[in-house]
């Protein structure tokens, strides 16, 4: 039996992108097929999204979506069904999905994502003539609306929902006179629907309403039933808690891929990383470092307090005296942007800093930089580290989230059993990120342990196959529980 799977987000690779549930969302399709699952991607039709479909057919018309005109379109995303949310007034318009080119969000973001949540549950119920499905599946605040939708006003036969947390600290909190326009009848407005704090929770709707939660790791799951990471709805999470499960991500091993990526000036595998040489002086070049056999550590990030960037400035003094380089890709917080601009300035030929993002670049620095910085203070899953693991560029991660499920700490055992795949550090303050990065350089210039744990990061298996085959049971056993 297959059992069909309409998974809705607000992004996806190829298409649209702002961070890493795009690269998710893109993956999940071919991660289950293997395991009996057909999965539909349902996107909203932004500029970028509709221009890439070129002639689509539309399979559906909502004259008023919520007051607004809107079709369906459908196409293929890396090969796999995909469907658009066509809404020009709520959609079609410069600037990024959330927000315009300032920054600022879109002040209407409540009933944007309301009304594809409203499609999008229409069409998992069977609206669309010919489209039928067993399993809704809705990503983040964006979509977290369709279990609601589901549950309290359902078009046609509701079918079981999921609700995936790919970031608990965007929720999606918006005015209680929002509610009006939702469509939803009075009995959703309570504190087992969407009201939260007398406001429309769209993250909290989705928790409280969803048949299964699944988080992007096993440690985030369980570190959200706790205040620290639960951002307020740690008390939803521990009353729902035999309903969580923690699946962690996967990345693609096409894309990532250093025996055969094309960003590469010299691809390389584990049995021949001495042409991640090439790759560090080429970095070096790009970067206006200067060249040495000393480690060149590297950073991609959102550059915002979560990541713990703001620990990372202060650090990057002593990573300098101590004999270390650093190369930053990322963009985000001013202050912080600035501060690393600063550092740069302060450092010429230590400190490289690109403000901004750019995916080739990305995995030149995974192919050239012995180490990875990733100092998070909560990471639900996190996928610069896996990309590190796969390209020998080692994590120095912070002991958190999927960062903690996914990096073995070079400790003396690990290191003489040959397990060990990086460097782990609990507190991100100053004094444990200063410590953890001497242990990096210490570890560097044992080469012999240093290609160890390359080596060991390189043959571990974070492709798909396994994450998917999880969520293909989980959708399983939703479907024979119906």
């Amino acid at each position: 039996m297959t059992i069909r799977v309409l998974s809705i987000a607000s992004e996806a690779v190829p298409l649209i992108k702002t961070g890493g549930l795009a690269d998710v969302v893109g993956a999940l399709p071919a991660a289950v097929a293997d395991h009996g699952v057909a999965m539909t991607t349902m996107l909203p039709g932004y500029p970028a999204v509709v221009a890439k479909l070129g002639k689509a057919k539309a399979v559906h018309t909502w004259p008023a979506l919520l007051g607004e005109p809107a079709r369906l379109l459908a196409g293929t995303i890396g090969g796999y069904p995909l469907l658009v949310l066509d809404a020009p007034t709520l959609f079609r318009r410069d600037g990024g999905p959330y927000g315009d080119g300032t920054g600022r969000d879109w002040a209407d973001n409540g009933l944007r994502f309301a009304a594809f949540s409203r499609a999008a549950a229409d069409v998992a119920g069977g609206a669309v003539r010919g489209l039928m499905f067993d399993i809704a599946h809705a990503h983040d605040w964006q979509a977290a609306l369709v279990p609601a939708y589901l549950k309290y006003a359902p078009a046609g036969d509701a079918p079981p929902s999921v609700m995936t947390i790919h970031n608990m600290a965007f929720q999606g909190h918006f005015p209680a006179a929002l509610f009006g326009r939702l469509g939803l009848p009075d009995a959703a407005w309570t504190i087992d629907g969407v009201e939260y704090h007398n406001g429309v929770g769209f993250l909290k709707a989705g928790l409280a309403t969803a048949w299964a939660i699944t988080t992007v790791s096993p440690t985030y799951a369980r570190e959200i039933r706790h205040r620290d990471f639960g951002m307020g709805l740690d008390g939803l999470i521990r009353a729902r808690h035999g309903q969580v499960h923690g699946i962690v991500n996967g990345i693609d091993t096409r894309e990532w891929n250093p025996a055969a990526d094309p960003a590469l000036p010299s691809p390389f595998t584990a049995r021949t990383l001495g042409r991640r040489a090439a790759n560090k002086a080429a970095l070096e070049v790009e970067f206006d470092l200067e060249p040495g056999d000393g480690p060149l550590f590297v950073v991609i990030s959102r550059l915002t307090w979560q990541k713990g960037m703001d620990v990372l400035l202060e650090v990057i003094d002593h990573l300098v005296g101590v004999g270390a380089r650093l190369a930053v890709l990322g963009s985000g917080d001013r202050a912080l942007e600035a501060g690393l601009i600063a550092a740069g300035i302060r450092h010429p030929g230590r400190i490289g800093v690109r403000i901004g993002y750019d995916e080739g670049l990305s995995h030149r620095l995974q192919a050239g930089g012995d180490a990875i910085l990733v100092p998070s203070r909560f990471e639900p899953c996190g996928l610069t580290q896996l990309y590190g693991l796969a390209y020998g560029c080692v994590p120095v991660v912070a002991r958190t989230g999927g960062l903690a499920d996914t990096v073995i700490d070079a400790n003396l055992a690990a290191l003489v059993n040959g397990s060990a795949t990086g460097i782990q550090f609990n507190a991100v303050t100053y004094d444990a990120l200063a410590e953890a990065i001497d242990r990096t350089i210490a570890l560097y210039w044992d080469r012999d342990a240093w290609h160890q744990i390359q080596r060991a990061g390189m043959k571990s298996d974070f492709s798909w196959g396994r994450s998917g085959k999880a969520y293909a049971d989980l959708y399983a056993q939703l479907v024979e529980s119906r």
